[in-house]
């Protein structure tokens, strides 16, 4: 049987693949589970540091098999966003490691979504992300509407939602969707390499960061300066801050653990 995602622990970075090239990486069912499986692996597993996130074969992920929900014991639209989708992006959020995306392809409707939920993405500049949802009667999920306005603004998002456009992954970089556009050749080394190196920083730190970042969402500056009160204490309790300082004044390189 096709192994639906490809998971392997490459140093201390759990390394990712969507791995059905046939249909473009398109979501089924088993696929979206399976990578949730995999996020909740990352998550628990103290080896992992930083989490890297690609497609196998010429697209990053064409969003949702649309033979699966035509199919006559097929899924509703809901149990696709509820059981699928939703919890993918929240396992993204919600990890407090940094998930850095590398779209080597067409990036989709869900598939585009979920590479915007990623802390830092980047794209083959033959790559390409399509709000595709307009084309056939439907609204942006997986986060879209949530993520797309606050990367890049309402106007644009609005346009790119309802228009359906394409945009490139020099664009997309350009307008603040993405962090960078790569030669297609030079995609993963560069890619790869950022995850290798936000695994060897200091990781509850980069977590704390994380978790600040998702609240200001919705808090107040209030609430977001005593967030930041209360995160920057824990962090200054790390074995990493420890080491972070004492580096500094001993004037050599940190080597930072985790912890």
């Amino acid at each position: 049987m096709e192994e639906l995602i490809l998971f392997e622990k490459k140093e201390q970075v759990g390394y990712i693949t969507l791995n059905r090239p046939k249909v473009y990486n398109s979501f089924n069912r088993p696929m979206a589970l399976k990578l949730q499986e995999v996020l909740d692996q990352c998550a628990a597993d103290p080896e992992i540091r930083a989490i890297y996130l690609t497609g196998a074969g010429k697209a990053f992920s064409a969003g949702q098999d649309l033979q699966e929900v035509i199919a006559e014991d097929g899924p509703a639209l809901t149990t696709i966003l509820n059981e699928h989708y939703n919890p993918i992006v929240l396992r993204i959020r919600a990890l407090e490691k940094p998930v850095i995306c590398a779209v080597n392809g067409v990036a989709a409707g869900a598939g585009a979504n979920i590479a915007l939920a990623c802390d830092i993405t980047f794209a083959a500049e033959s790559a390409s992300f399509i709000q595709a949802f307009s084309k056939i009667g439907l609204i942006p999920d997986s986060g879209g509407t949530y993520t797309l306005p606050r990367l890049i603004g309402w106007q644009k998002a609005t346009a790119l939602m309802m228009l359906g456009e394409k945009v490139s992954a020099s664009d997309a970089a350009q307008m603040g969707m993405i962090y960078r556009a790569c030669a297609d050749e030079e995609l993963h080394d560069v890619a790869f390499k950022t995850a290798q190196l936000l695994s060897t920083m200091p990781t509850i730190g980069l977590g704390l960061t994380k978790r600040a970042l998702n609240a200001s969402f919705t808090n107040s500056l209030e609430d977001q300066l005593k967030l930041e009160d209360e995160l920057q204490t824990k962090a200054g309790l790390t074995a990493d801050y420890a080491e972070g300082v004492n580096a500094f004044l001993e004037k050599r390189k940190p080597q930072f653990t985790g912890k």
